[in-house]
């Protein structure tokens, strides 16, 4: 190849990865599928605040909730690949609605992973005024109505999990959908509901200030912030579910970018400030690479399209 046609490629070639040097040159929008005040919103503001200052632009969280998280979800699959519309996905609508749902308007192939951002466990909760005191009580009352349970949203994994908790415990229940954990939990608060299984780090404020009382937690083991309240299993009911939450992209975001989220988010995760308010939340930090989030995001549909189905749900 002649000089000149050798360098005029070597340009061109250059000319991707000169382009997203610049990277970021405006604001980032984090979508976060759900109302404010959930776990999925408090991992991205908290996310953001940090990611913001290392990035060098303002980072903006956008709550875009309903339909079980799809529609925010769908928002970012369809954005431009460009890493300016992030999504702050969690374990409803990026695993368990391919499986819940006959349709969805995104494909699993519409979107990559960035990396994780906090996992967390469940929580059994009843109102601090409410007789039960124990997930077995909770079950015996079942037996005698029919109780109503707030959740926050269809095919989110509190959804699920009381999905999981009805058919384990033997009872039947009433769901009531909100868009969102916040509402769900208002409902509670107000006492229009009997019982819920919550995200941990939106009810914990709820469970510290003595309004709520917490039964059982979804982990494996105790929390380290709840230590008087039982396992799932201890309380007699056998399951366990660990929900969590992490940033996406839309198919098509340069390598290089994604790269740069990682890092960035990585490094937002690994600050005292964050470690510590993420632990106050009862959760665990990520900070996989890509490659070990999207694996990680592939196995975790196959384990809940198993559950599903077993459970014999589908929804249109």
């Amino acid at each position: 190849m002649p000089l000149r046609s050798h360098l005029l490629a070597l340009c061109l070639t250059a000319l991707p990865l000169a382009t997203w040097a610049a990277w970021p040159e405006r604001p980032i929008t984090i979508v976060v599928p759900a109302a404010a005040g959930g776990t999925t919103d408090i991992a991205a503001r908290v996310l953001a605040e940090k990611m913001a200052k290392d990035l060098g632009t303002s980072i903006v969280v956008e709550n875009k909730g309903g339909g079980g998280g799809s529609i925010g979800t769908a928002q970012v699959a369809r954005a431009k690949p460009d890493g300016y519309t992030l999504l702050m996905g969690n374990i409803g609508p990026v695993a368990i609605n391919f499986s819940l749902y006959k349709q969805l308007s995104y494909k699993e192939s519409d979107l990559r992973g960035i990396t994780n951002v906090i996992s967390v466990p469940n929580i059994l909760v009843v109102h601090t005024d409410s007789p039960v005191r124990s997930a077995q009580e909770l079950v015996s009352l079942a037996k005698t109505r029919r109780l109503n349970v707030s959740t926050s949203g269809v095919g989110q994994s509190p959804h699920m999990s009381s999905e999981m908790f009805r058919q384990k415990s033997g009872i039947e229940v009433t769901l009531v959908p909100y868009p969102g954990a916040a509402p769900a939990v208002t409902a509670l608060l107000g006492q229009q509901v009997d019982f819920m299984i919550d995200n941990l780090p939106s009810s914990m404020p709820h469970i510290k200030a003595g309004k709520f009382r917490a039964l059982a937690i979804t982990s494996a083991e105790r929390s380290a912030q709840l230590p008087d309240v039982p396992t799932m299993a201890e309380a007699g009911v056998p399951m366990q579910v660990t929900a969590w939450f992490g940033l996406l992209a839309p198919t098509g975001t340069p390598d290089a970018v994604v790269e740069r989220l990682q890092q960035s988010a990585r490094k937002a995760m690994q600050t005292p400030e964050v470690r510590q308010r993420f632990a106050e939340l009862g959760g665990v930090p990520g900070g996989e690479t890509p490659a070990e989030y999207d694996a990680f995001i592939a196995q975790e549909r196959k384990s809940w399209a198993q559950i599903v189905k077993a459970a014999g749900l589908s929804l249109e």
